[in-house]
């Protein structure tokens, strides 16, 4: 049956390289996009393997033949070397193509090439060269020398490795690139398996090498992965050198390790910080160049993970209580000298595990924050409170208190006058000081808990009308369930400094009270969603989602001054001319604590409306 077609091996070595000319010239349009170049030299290869092969086979002289046999095994050294240079720079790893590693594959196939030159001397090829006819063609036979089964080795391993490449590309990447990859990897499987087969003389014709005739379903996988699946309109190069330039371009120190924390790769911000280069730190334990507060468990520190490896573990030192990053990462601070001579640097460590895509726990990511400016600020700020909770809050009383004195021993109107102003502009000044403390306490980090909104609003309306009895503070309260998840303290905060500055700052000629004097109102009502009030029964059991709580302070007094409104809202800084400015960043403060918003309008005929909108966090 196979002689019906007359020298069909020829043919069909001659077919494969005819597919491989004519991929390249398909391909040759992407020059210049990664793997394209190694690819065409991957079909001039096969080209010169499967042509030379075939027009061998129909050749009878025994010299031509020869040379016709060196060219083929030409091919069979540089198709290996070729395909894994396209693997490697297609994957995005050109940085190894360029390689000491890769340069000594190449000069692999230097020295190849001249042996097949001066084989007739040494025979590291083949020895024995005779004419072995089979199914009408000139196949031949001849004992191959261990420099043929080296190469034959060395090409099997650097296909395989090109393979492993684009399979982990498959499996990385997800669809995006899995029928280019996959058509390009199982390609190369026919005719690699057909030269293994003939290099150890395996079947019943073993002159006769079939792999010449596997290219062409090599070829017809290849077009696929060209033609139907874009195969270079769109490849991994761009995913990887996205992650690198991720990594790279941070400004963030970042230190991969591996699960014995050797260190596995640094971005150029752990170099600066570290004072240390990447090829250097490689493979080198990170406690050689940081010492942090989190080590690598032994058993003792912390469990094990469930596969076996050994967590990082919060050092039971630090300061910052640190957690197991088994359960999601760890966090906790350090302190470096600059390698860059900027000084001594805070740092925030943010350690977390590392899997590949298939979810194996791989090793460490470290992440170095530079918090410096962030812990002087903080250091100021509780400086400047201190200042203003004790020594201006302890003078401001002494001044206060000369000015009670004073002004109940003078009897000319005018002094009594100018006393008084003291003793109230010394009160103000100690209440700052408390503002401050609340101030304090809002932009810590504290955690939310069930607060019934309403009982805090009517304990903070008592606490307003104890402080100033001549004062009329009203609330409408409806019954009805006002729990939501927030923090306490910053609720009370912003029902106390709304009411606090409606009355402290009332001028007396309101239009609410016959007598003009102050009067505030505070009101609870439902607003279904956040973009729209509603007038909803309190005690729906829908009181999640969108629903929020909307807190509503109004007055009758002089309203609040544009320019300081506009300042909170916008986030810049006020020079406080009026002194409700405080309570205002107060109320924008503790509002940012429990996710609220302020909304601040003019109410009719006279005075301010101030809305909060409260989020109804359930339990869950």
């Amino acid at each position: 049956m196979l002689d019906a077609v007359p020298a069909w091996p020829a043919l069909g070595s001659l077919a494969g390289g005819a597919g491989a000319i004519g991929l390249a010239l398909a391909i040759r349009e992407h020059r210049g996009r990664p793997g394209v170049d190694w690819f065409l030299g991957v079909f001039a290869a096969q080209a010169t393997w499967c042509c030379s092969y075939g027009v061998g086979l129909l050749v009878a002289d025994p010299t031509l033949r020869a040379a016709l046999e060196a060219t083929m095994w030409l091919g069979v050294v540089w198709t290996g070397i070729a395909f894994l240079g396209f693997a490697l720079e297609y994957t995005g790893r050109s940085d190894v193509v360029r390689s000491r590693l890769f340069a000594a594959v190449v000069g692999f196939g230097l020295l190849s090439t001249a042996l097949l030159a001066t084989n007739s001397l040494h025979g590291a090829f083949w020895a024995g060269f005779e004419s072995d006819p089979v199914f009408g063609v000139e196949t031949v036979s001849y004992a191959f020398g261990p420099w043929a089964y080296l190469v034959v080795a060395v090409e099997t391993v650097l296909v395989a490795s090109a393979v492993f490449l684009l399979v982990d590309t498959l499996l990385s990447y997800g669809p995006l690139y899995r029928r280019e990859s996959a058509a390009v990897a199982l390609s190369s499987l026919p005719p690699g398996f057909a030269l293994v087969a003939w290099t150890l003389e395996l079947g019943p014709v073993p002159q006769l090498q079939l792999a010449p005739l596997m290219f062409v379903p090599h070829m017809l996988l290849d077009a696929y992965a060209f033609d139907r699946a874009e195969m270079f309109d769109r490849n991994p190069t761009t995913s990887r050198a996205a992650e690198r330039t991720a990594i790279d371009d941070l400004t963030d120190p970042i230190v991969a390790l591996a699960l014995d924390r050797r260190v596995v790769r640094l971005n150029p911000a752990a170099e600066t910080v570290l004072g240390v280069d990447a090829e250097t730190a490689r493979d080198r334990p990170l406690d050689d160049f940081l010492d942090l507060p989190v080590t690598v468990g032994t058993g003792s520190g912390g469990d094990a993970d469930s596969d076996g490896d050994a967590p990082i573990d919060a050092d039971a030192n630090s300061g910052t209580g640190g957690s197991d990053p088994d359960a999601g990462g760890s966090r906790e601070t350090v302190e470096i000298d600059s390698a860059a001579g900027t000084g001594r640097r805070t740092y925030a460590v943010s350690t977390s595990r590392l899997t590949d895509p298939n979810g194996t726990h791989v090793g460490y990511t470290v992440v170095l924050s530079d918090i410096t400016g962030r812990e002087r600020r903080r250091q100021q700020l509780e400086v400047l409170n201190r200042i203003l909770r004790h020594n201006l809050r302890n003078d401001a009383g002494v001044v206060r208190g000369y000015g009670e004195i004073l002004r109940d021993r003078l009897d000319d109107a005018e002094l009594v006058r100018m006393a008084d102003a003291v003793e109230r502009r010394a009160g103000a000044l100690a209440a700052l000081g408390e503002k401050a403390g609340t101030v304090e306490r809002l932009v810590s980090d504290r955690d939310a808990s069930a607060v019934a909104v309403d009982e805090v609003v009517a304990s903070a309306v008592a606490d307003a009308r104890e402080r100033d009895p001549e004062a009329t503070v009203e609330s409408e309260l409806p019954e009805g369930d006002w729990t939501t998840r927030i923090r306490e303290d910053a609720l009370r905060a912003i029902v106390e400094n709304t009411v606090e500055n409606a009355l402290d700052h009332h001028d007396g000629e309101g239009t609410e009270r016959e007598d003009g004097g102050a009067w505030v109102r505070v009101s609870l009502r439902r607003e279904e969603d956040a973009g729209r009030e509603g007038e909803a029964d309190p005690d729906a059991d829908d009181a999640s989602g969108d629903a929020r709580f909307a807190l509503v302070v109004e007055d009758d007094g002089p309203g609040i001054p544009d320019h300081e409104v506009e300042a909170v809202e916008s986030g810049r800084e006020t020079a406080l001319e009026h002194g409700s400015g405080l309570g205002l960043w107060v109320v924008e403060w503790g509002a940012a604590a429990i996710g609220a918003e302020v909304d601040y309008a003019d109410r009719e005929p006279r005075g301010t409306r101030v809305t909060v909108s409260i989020p109804v966090v359930d339990e869950a």
